[in-house]
């Protein structure tokens, strides 16, 4: 039986998603026995044409080039998994796609007219077909590993979708918001990454993007009583996955005041 191959592709992203895979170090090394890593051009400059059994991508899609490598990539995957906020959700780039792209690209660059570059800042499942989502910024290790585990041994992967919430009963952790007053996300943002943020007295700031049907409109109240305002409430579902659509939906209906 042939191995089974491995490709590593980027996008518009900040590249901690890639990273984040390079830095399972032992487990990689154990991994790299099972495949044959054929693009990956973060850890090696060796690249081998498809197709391809496995394809992890990262970014999202914000230039013509883009739109076009991205089909071209789909074409060459027998399964194709996006990793990281800005695959899943358009990232904090996304943010263009509620303003004028032309006036940031004026404020950003010199000479803005040999920008080639799209309106929006979209997901990778917006142009083609995904098999599964690793979300996160960035993505969870152990999460990833298990992801890729589950494919090389031909089961579907257990990928969780309940909320951030659940994962903090798992763990043990004490709600912070009910202890203690600090907002939190949790009960509206997709679970996977072991509740990281609360077990450290945090609030969750949503980075896994919404939860299958949020109640956002519950959630808000909560978010008001204990201290925060219209504009931070705003700001804080405008991030990571400011493009998923429960959260822009937040930010188009109910603008800062």
């Amino acid at each position: 039986m042939a191995t089974p191959t491995l490709a590593v592709w980027k996008f518009t992203s900040c590249d901690g998603c890639q990273l984040t895979l390079l830095d399972c170090e032992d487990e990689l090394l154990t991994l790299a026995g099972r495949v044959r890593i054929a693009h990956f051009t973060e850890a090696s400059s060796a690249v081998e044409p498809g197709p391809y059994d496995i394809s992890l991508v990262e970014g999202s899609i914000t230039t013509p080039e883009e739109l076009r490598r991205i089909t071209e990539i789909r074409e060459q995957s027998r399964i194709l998994v996006t990793i990281g906020a800005c695959a899943c959700h358009g990232g904090i780039q996304a943010l263009r796609n509620f303003a004028d792209v032309s006036e940031f690209a004026a404020v950003v660059y010199a000479s803005p007219q040999y920008i080639s570059t799209l309106d929006t800042a979209t997901p990778i499942a917006a142009h083609v077909t995904v098999d599964y989502e690793l979300r996160g910024c960035p993505i969870d290790r152990r999460q990833l590993l298990d992801t890729l585990c589950a494919l090389l041994s031909g089961r579907a992967p257990d990928l969780p979708d309940t909320s951030v919430c659940t994962e903090c009963k798992r763990r043990g952790t004490t709600c912070v918001t009910v202890a203690d007053g600090i907002p939190c996300l949790g009960p509206v943002t997709h679970a996977g990454c072991g509740a990281l943020c609360p077990a450290y007295h945090r609030g969750c700031f949503g980075c896994f993007g919404p939860m299958t049907k949020p109640n956002i409109g519950a959630l808000l109240p909560i978010l008001s009583v204990n201290g925060m305002s219209t504009t931070d409430i705003d700001r804080v579902f405008a991030t990571f996955a400011v493009g998923a659509p429960a959260f822009a939906e937040r930010n188009r209906d109910e603008p800062s005041q």
